[in-house]
């Protein structure tokens, strides 16, 4: 993302580190644990690496038909499990920004934050993911278990957490498009 260095890189470091959480949680006993936890571990690397900062690193062209069609391929896979689960909805959303990421900076690199202002579809998705943070935040209520320990793969507000960081990161991201 065009944006200053150091937030860029907290957002990558932030990013990174729930895509790497996401991954344990696919070694979880709890099937839905699983089933969740490869869509977001695929946003959260997604995300660090798009918003490595354009002043260390400008990727190829090709690059951003690459996010659009890898975040392409996670829309059409949330939108058939959304069919069993609600939650899914929220990760056709988070899909389909990266891939409408992809295409506004394949299209403008280098130019972005102009004097424009923002355009119908950033808007809607800002309102979208800021909505979900403060619903996110509100859910942040740590979830005690039923006797016996947990594991830190299946701990849900850790998991809640990492969904509550990915959605401040989108909003972030957007902000800087």
């Amino acid at each position: 993302m065009h944006g200053p260095a150091s937030p860029g890189w907290l957002l990558v470091a932030l990013c990174a580190a729930t895509g790497a959480y996401c991954l344990l949680r696919m070694r979880s006993d709890v099937e839905e644990q699983r089933r969740a936890a490869g869509g977001e571990a695929l946003m959260g690397f997604g995300m660090a690496a798009m918003a490595v900062p354009a002043a260390v690193f400008t990727p190829p062209s090709w690059a951003w038909a690459a996010y659009a069609t890898v975040f392409g391929a996670a829309a059409v896979r949330a939108l058939w499990a959304a069919r069993t689960s609600a939650h899914h909805l929220h990760h056709l959303v988070g899909a389909s920004a990266m891939v409408y990421m992809a295409v506004v900076m394949a299209a403008s690199p280098g130019h972005h934050g102009g004097g424009s202002g923002i355009p119908v579809l950033t808007g809607a998705l800002l309102l979208y993911f800021m909505g979900y943070v403060l619903l996110s935040g509100v859910r942040l209520v740590p979830v005690t278990a039923g006797g016996g320990t947990v594991a830190w793969g299946d701990r849900p507000e850790v998991a809640r957490a990492c969904r509550l960081s990915m959605g401040i990161a989108m909003v972030a991201m957007l902000a800087t498009l």
